[in-house]
């Protein structure tokens, strides 16, 4: 038996009450299908290819392998520790409604607090914050949209998300402290200078 027990707040209530009402069947299995995309599982598995694939690449995206691996790790874990801690119901078993619209029945029953998924999804926004601005904008769009799909399918409160999002953006930044991540060798700035006509490096035009 977990230590605490949450109880949804006022917002949570509305907005899983909105969606049982307005539920249909199609939207729930397609978001039912999408929210697979942060499976624990389906991400440990990416991870460790990740890391196999960078092993013969240059030392910061080595690096970069060691850290998403580690958090992908790092955040499966933490979810199944906290839900010992802390007991939630899921709003999947609080409605009737919902499941006449649709709505399917997610994991363990008393499993809602933290969103694990969101959890892995916060940790890949924050880390996206070191890649490139089209695949940092892309990852986290993803992220959010992925995370929101476990509200949409009544698997977890509004407030499981947003707080399991939040852990992981804090489990990101927290295990870049060991890792090092994303330190990038820097060009030595006498490289990025056009050579002027008639010299080269490490000599200086003749007199």
């Amino acid at each position: 038996m977990a230590l605490v027990t949450i109880k949804p707040n006022e917002i949570d209530l509305a907005i899983a009450h909105a969606i049982a009402r307005k539920a249909r069947p199609v939207p729930e299995e397609v978001a039912r299908a999408v929210t697979w995309g942060a499976d624990e599982k389906l991400l440990l598995a990416l991870a460790a290819v990740g890391w196999l694939v960078t092993r013969t690449e240059p030392k910061s995206l080595r690096r970069a392998g060691n850290h998403l691996l580690l958090v992908t790790a790092t955040a499966s874990l933490l979810p199944h520790v906290l839900k010992l801690i802390f007991d939630q119901r899921r709003p999947d078993r609080e409605t009737v409604l919902g499941h006449l619209h649709g709505v399917p029945l997610s994991g363990k029953r008393n499993d809602a607090f933290p969103s694990g998924h969101a959890l892995h999804m916060g940790a890949l926004a924050s880390a996206a914050g070191a890649w490139p601005r089209p695949s940092r904008a892309t990852a986290r769009g993803f992220a959010v949209a992925l995370s929101l799909t476990r509200v949409f399918i009544l698997a977890h409160w509004a407030s499981d998300v947003v707080i399991g999002f939040l852990i992981g953006v804090v489990l990101e930044r927290l295990l870049r402290l060991w890792t090092g991540y994303p330190k990038m060798r820097r060009l030595d700035a006498r490289s990025r200078e056009p050579l002027r006509r008639g010299t080269f490096r490490g000599t200086e035009p003749a007199a």
